[in-house]
Parts: C-alpha cells; structure tokens; sequence
C-alpha cells in the first residue's frame, strides 16, 4: 500500500512540473506578445498624432523604422527564455545565445544605417547656408556614416564572441601605416577633397580662376579632384590637393550671381573729359547684357604716358558672358568715339634725324 502511495505522489510530482514548464512557457509567449504590442502601438500611435510626416518628417522615420527591430529583440529574446526550459546543455544554449546577440547587432545595425542615411539626405535638401550638410557632401557623409556603423557593429560582434581584437587593431596599424607612405599623394588629395566639400569655397556651377590662370565652370567635385570646363569646351582635371594649397577666385559667389567688370578706355590729351564721360555712360546704359541696377559707372583713372585713362565699370548677371560683353561693349564704345569724334590715341614715334652723316672718302680700293 505505502509503495502505491509513493508511485502515486511520482507521478503527481512528475506532472506538476510537466505542468509548470508549459505554465513558464505560457507566461513568457504571453508577456513577450503583450509588450511587443503594446510597443508598436505606441509607436503607431506616436506616428500618426504627435509626429506627423508633414511636420516631423526625421522623427516619423525613426517610429516607423523601429517597429521592425523591436520585433526581432523581443522575439529572440521569447526564444532564449523558452530554450532554456528545455534541457540543453550549457554550451548549447551559450552558442544559441550568441547567434541571437549578433542578429540582433545586424538588426540593429540596419536601422541606425537607414536611419543616418535618411536624416542626412533630409537635411543635406535644406542646403541651409554654411551648413556642412549639402547635396556636394551628401555622398561623403553618407559613406563616413556607414563606415562608422559597420566598424560598431564588427566591434559588437567580436565582443560577443570573445575574440581579442588587440592582433586585429595591431595589423590595422601596420597596413594603414604602409598604405599611406605608398600613396601619400592620393591620401593627401583625398583629405584636400574632404575639407573641400566641407568648407565649400566653391560649388558645380560656379565660375573660379586659379593660380595658374584657368577660368572655367566647375562640373564635378570629387575626393580626389575638381573638375572644370574652359571657354574653350575643354575640361580640366584638377588635384584637390593643388587647389586647397592654391588662391582661387570665386567669379560666382558673393551676395548674387552677378559680377562686375572693368573695360579700361584711353582718349587723347585736349579731349573734353565731361563728353567722354557721358559718351562712355551711355554706351554702357544702352547694351542690353549689362545690368541697370548697379547701374554702370565710369571712372577717371590717371593720366597715362599718351592717354587719359578712364575705366567703365558695368556688373553683368552671370560670368560665362564676359567675353561677350567685353566684345560688345568695345565694339560700341569705338564706333561711339569716332562718331564723336574723340581720338582714341595709339603709339607713335617720330624720328627725328640732326644731320646726315659726312660721306666716307674715296680710296683707291673704293675704285
């Protein structure tokens, strides 16, 4: 009778703890499912009334974005729990552990990487003035982002798994080290290319003059070098590392567009200098490439060697037409003159001769 009463209370003992696994695993599926709801409910939520896309475009990204890593924390962390109620060994379930510690990393990893890349392209599109975000430096930010975010996650990696990262870093060194003595020439047009695109001295579409005396329209800027179109409808490639070092002049920047230009005019001495001003002027009030407001002004510069030398001051509104003013404003101004009659002075000399040399006498060899 005693040994029923035992079998018995066994049997009870074995299906009560039976009972109490499932009940564990019953309540973790529960409270993993509660709180995964509750947590995309709020963020739908948030979403839809505090953080609108039309107001809030950046922060309604992030709640949109974090639903689905939330997702896979929560249900890798319901599957530890429910595998360490079953009877695995203690290296089993540290190495099912681990690979759920890095899908959780790359998870993780992918959101921060969409999340980075999306706030930049919104930001780099307001182009606001001296702001390093811009569409120029979108594409560096945006690799410099992703080569952050890698390195994180290789680093939460490694520490996961236990591997010592002392030999990684140290061969890092010594590569990065011989790397740069080979090719110190791109390294340093690369680096000219970053501070470039950050500081911004120029932009596609603006109009530079360089040291050497290049003038052109700038088509691409690049890490490792600028290139620009000439007159001519030639394209120049030039180092980064040559035009950070050097003096650029910047044809398009300033407040607008526009620009002025100087056409220098000599007249000759007795001229009427109050006729030649106002001839001057409206010749340049009537071309219709030079802008009225600022209007063109003319200026008594010095007097030359042969000439009274004036400059007429005229802004035009973009500089790929310089050549065409300077043309036409020469072209008006010297028939303009002749019209006036005002003697546009040229070089001349005049020589003089004192005496005329006294002929040599005969000889005999002259004969």
């Amino acid at each position: 009778m005693q040994a029923f009463f035992v079998s018995v209370w066994q049997s009870v003992q074995s299906l009560w703890q039976l009972n109490s696994v499932w009940v564990d695993l019953g309540l973790i599926l529960l409270a993993s499912l509660l709180f995964l709801l509750g947590a995309l409910l709020t963020l739908s939520a948030l979403a839809k009334h505090r953080f609108v896309a039309a107001r809030h475009p950046v922060s309604h990204f992030v709640l949109r974005a974090l639903r689905y890593p939330i997702s896979v924390s929560v249900l890798l962390f319901a599957l530890s729990k429910v595998l360490a109620l079953t009877p695995l060994s203690s290296q089993t379930l540290a190495l099912i552990h681990d690979l759920f510690r890095t899908l959780d990393v790359l998870v993780w990893g992918q959101f921060f990487f969409r999340s980075s890349k999306f706030y930049l392209r919104r930001f780099s599109a307001l182009n606001a003035k001296g702001s390093i975000l811009s569409p120029q430096t979108l594409p560096l930010l945006e690799n410099v982002s992703a080569v952050l975010i890698v390195l994180l996650m290789v680093y939460l990696v490694f520490i996961t798994w236990n591997i010592d990262m002392t030999a990684w870093l140290a061969s890092a060194g010594i590569i990065g080290i011989a790397v740069g003595f080979a090719a110190k020439d791109t390294i340093a047009n690369l680096l000219s290319g970053v501070f470039i695109l950050a500081d911004s001295p120029y932009k596609i579409g603006d109009y530079i003059v360089l040291d050497a005396g290049e003038r052109g329209m700038v088509t691409q800027i690049g890490l490792r070098s600028t290139r620009i179109l000439t007159r001519d409808d030639k394209e120049i490639n030039i180092p980064n590392a040559i035009i950070a070092n050097g003096k650029i002049i910047n044809e398009s920047a300033g407040r607008d567009t526009r620009t002025r230009l100087g056409i220098p005019v000599g007249v000759a001495y007795g001229s009427d200098i109050d006729q030649v001003k106002r001839v001057l002027l409206e010749v340049a009030q009537q071309n219709l490439d030079v802008c009225q407001e600022p209007e063109p002004r003319v200026r008594f510069l010095a007097f030359g060697a042969s000439s009274l030398d004036l400059m007429v001051y005229v802004w035009i509104e973009q500089p790929e037409i310089r050549g065409r003013v300077i043309d036409s404003m020469n072209t008006e101004l010297y028939k303009r003159l002749n019209l006036e009659a005002i003697e546009i002075p040229y070089s001349k000399h005049d020589l003089y001769l004192k005496s005329w040399p006294e002929p040599l006498p005969k000889t005999e060899e002259t004969l």
